[in-house]
């Protein structure tokens, strides 16, 4: 008689997270010694070795490493060449940039009225207020998308709705007709381009090309000097990095991560296997488009303003360069490139580069950053396809 207490060897063991996903806890190690490296160094928490100003890019380096990381999951990993993530990015920051414009403004507002005779009423604060944000696009009357702008909790939960729904929105008209190819990634940068140039209007009631400004005054801390708000804001975007690093190597881990690349390998195949193709691509561009809107609340305050500019379909093409320098297909590929390319860009145009003279021209590196980042990108995909990321696949891997 055969026993039946033997093990069931028959059916493979589960594998965690980390044995899928190895780069995880190399990732949370180093993002975690990043942090604590950054804050003792920082001028407003340490030793004063690093300045407010590049505590701050740092901080909008990290928020621009997670808007990266949701690209290579749509696309490095299911195929789906978005050119409108930045769409997502920047209206997550036009949703709390409305709260804190609001905000401020209704403060300041408030203390210099504070010292008549008479205290204001609501109504005459809100008409200030009102007159003090929009008199610049000759306007006013509040409106109707401001109605909620002085509640902080609303405004955090349209940080997550306005780019989610247009998201779950967009990509399920797209998806049920199943385009594909270079003609979605056309659909979505004609959506990116059309929203921009809706923004660029002045009677959007998001003050049309001037956008909004003074993000980096936070209503109830305007007490707090920046150096040491950067420094929380570095905080709260080294979080979020490493949050979403997480929940996106859970997403491309198991049975769901095998199915997205399967879509993204053979997409007709998996059909045929009975898959739900449209449900699986429609739940990984929506959660994308979520936390990018999360990434572009934590970076507008960082960057202090906002305009249509940031959503113009250029951004999200040097968003996908980022995670082709980097390495598609790699979580880690993806924030090597973000973050290598974010800071050259900023030494190379904010003066930390020296300029040249070549015989009779005069070299200047803001001129021809972006050729340099066109010619990185081409001798990337010549000399190594799979990126930064995938050389050092290549160098761990290889026996001495």
């Amino acid at each position: 008689m055969v026993s039946t207490n033997q093990p069931d060897t028959a059916r493979p063991a589960r594998r965690g997270l980390l044995h899928t996903n190895p780069s995880v806890l190399w990732f949370m190690g180093f993002l975690g010694l990043f942090t604590l490296g950054v804050s003792i160094l920082s001028e407003g928490m340490g030793i004063g070795v690093l300045s407010t100003s590049m505590v701050k890019i740092l901080g909008m380096t990290l928020c621009l490493c997670l808007i990266a990381i949701c690209m290579d999951v749509v696309w490095g990993y299911c195929g789906i060449l978005s050119l409108g993530h930045f769409a997502f990015f920047g209206l997550g920051g036009y949703a709390i940039g409305m709260w804190l414009m609001y905000a401020r403004t209704e403060i300041v507002i408030r203390d210099s009225l504070a010292g008549g005779t008479i205290p204001p009423t609501q109504t005459e604060v809100a008409d200030a207020v009102t007159a003090q944000i929009f008199g610049v696009v000759g306007s006013s009357e509040l409106p109707l998308i401001w109605s909620f702008a002085g509640s902080l909790p609303v405004q955090l939960a349209m940080v997550v709705l306005v780019p989610g729904l247009l998201a779950l929105v967009f990509g399920w008209l797209a998806f049920r007709s199943r385009v594909t190819g270079v003609y979605l990634s056309i659909l979505t940068q004609a959506m990116t381009l059309a929203l921009s140039l809706y923004l660029f209007q002045n009677d959007t009631g998001l003050r049309g090309n001037n956008g909004l400004s003074g993000l980096q005054n936070i209503p109830g801390a305007l007490h707090v000097p920046q150096s040491i708000l950067s420094v929380w804001f570095f905080w709260a975007s080294a979080f979020a990095l490493g949050a979403g690093y997480l929940l996106f190597a859970w997403v491309v881990s198991g049975k769901f991560g095998s199915v997205i690349k399967a879509i993204r390998d053979n997409e007709t195949r998996v059909r045929f296997l009975g898959y739900n193709v449209e449900g699986y691509k429609l739940f990984v561009f929506t959660l994308t488009g979520v936390v990018s809107g999360i990434a572009g609340a934590l970076y507008y305050p960082q960057a202090g303003i906002i305009n249509p500019a940031e959503i113009a379909p250029i951004a999200s093409i040097y968003l996908a360069a980022w995670v082709a320098i980097g390495g598609r297909g790699r979580l880690y590929g993806a924030v090597i490139g973000a973050a290598s390319v974010s800071l050259m860009s900023s030494w190379l145009t904010g003066g930390g580069a020296p300029n040249f003279t070549l015989g009779s021209y005069r070299f200047l590196w803001t001129d021809w950053w972006l050729v340099v980042l066109g010619l990185g990108f081409v001798a990337v995909t010549l000399f190594f396809p799979k990126g930064i990321g995938g050389l050092f696949d290549y160098l761990v891997r290889k026996k001495p």
